[in-house]
């Protein structure tokens, strides 16, 4: 599977996240408590991007992602949507690195929709 840098850990702030194209499909990297979760930006309830503006995905405590289509609520470290119309169903994560020098670096597998 191809790895993609991102960006470097720097970068993103804490309880923040920012969103990336590669090779023309969205992504967004969320960090929260230092910690790194990686997805494709696409709501499962009606496949549009997340964000209302760009980098914005979380809620306004930035306690959970948010998408701005329908406000739908998902939990940070799973993806699992735990209020709106998509209740159940879950974000499809990125595999994630971390490297030690503290570039960020996912492996997109092919996507498919559900």
């Amino acid at each position: 599977m191809p790895r993609h840098r991102l960006c470097h850990t720097s970068d993103i702030a804490n309880d923040s996240a920012r969103g990336f194209n590669v090779d023309g499909t969205s992504v967004f990297v969320v960090k929260k408590f230092d910690r790194l979760y990686a997805y494709h930006n696409r709501c499962p309830h009606l496949g549009v991007p997340l964000e209302w503006l760009p980098d914005k995905f979380l809620d306004t405590g930035a306690e959970l992602i948010q998408c701005a289509t329908h406000g739908a609520l998902f939990v940070i470290e799973s993806g699992e949507c735990v209020a709106g119309p998509c209740s159940g169903q879950q974000l499809r994560p990125l595999a994630l690195e971390q490297h030690p020098n503290g570039d960020i670096v996912v492996a997109l597998q092919p996507f498919s929709p559900d």
